[in-house]
This record gives structure tokens, C-alpha cells and sequence, in this order.
């Protein structure tokens, strides 16, 4: 029966880690100078890391990416608007002042990497600020 338990747990952790994974890989191209000037100082997408890698540990968060912008962008587990309403609700009460923006399953298809998702603008997606009435 321990047995079960801690192979459940590790796969839990492993799992969590490979999804995190994105989170490290957009961090990286950003950093690195891949993404040309960046919006923010550098500092501020270190913070952003922290925040993927919170949102990727949510229930509906298949993976999660840092967009140049400086907003989350993720990957739904459902794409319903009950799932979405809840994931967003969750994320602005963990992270009021940040943006979420949701890829679509049309986007998904035209993605063909992490720079790819990086350079999407957060634009369209409504703020944190902005929903929870924060000026």
C-alpha cells in the first residue's frame, strides 16, 4: 500500500514538473535575448516565472507559458466556459495586478513553439486589475 502511494506521488511530482518544463522554457527565451527588447526588466519575468509556475499547478492548467507582454498565457485542460470562468477566478484571487490570457484550440493547431507563444499578445485578454476593479 506505501508502495502505491509514493509511486502516486512521484508521478504527481514528475508530471507537475514536465508541465512546469514550459514555464522554464519561455523564462529561458526571454532571458536569453531570443525574443528581441524586452517590455519589462528582466527582474519582473523572474516574478512571472513564479506566477507559470503557480498557474500550471491549477486544476484546469494543462501548461502555461510567460508571454513577452508580461502575461500568462494557458493551455486548458476544458475548454468550457464554467472551466474557464473558474480558472480565471482562481487566478485573479492568487494574482490580482497579472493577466491571463486563454490559447484557444484554433491557436494551438498554428503553434509551432515556444517563441511562437512568447510573442503572443496578452492584448485581447482582460486584466486581473481590470476585473477585480484594482486602478
Amino acid at each position: 500500500m506505501r508502495q502505491l502511494a509514493a509511486i502516486i506521488t512521484l508521478l504527481v511530482l514528475t508530471a507537475g514538473a514536465a508541465q512546469a518544463d514550459n514555464c522554464n522554457k519561455s523564462r529561458e527565451y526571454l532571458l536569453g535575448g531570443l525574443a528581441g527588447d524586452l517590455t519589462m526588466p528582466p527582474q519582473a519575468y523572474e516574478g512571472l516565472f513564479k506566477v507559470c509556475t503557480a498557474t500550471v499547478a491549477m486544476p484546469n492548467v494543462k501548461d502555461a507559458y510567460i508571454l513577452k507582454d508580461g502575461g500568462i498565457a494557458v493551455i486548458p485542460k476544458q475548454d468550457t466556459i464554467p472551466a474557464t470562468a473558474a480558472t480565471l477566478s482562481r487566478f485573479c484571487d492568487a494574482n490580482p495586478r497579472a493577466t491571463l490570457r486563454f490559447i484557444s484550440r484554433k491557436e494551438l493547431l498554428l503553434i509551432k513553439s515556444t517563441s511562437s507563444v512568447v510573442q503572443m499578445s496578452s492584448d485581447a485578454a482582460t486584466s486581473c486589475k481590470k476585473i477585480k476593479g484594482i486602478t
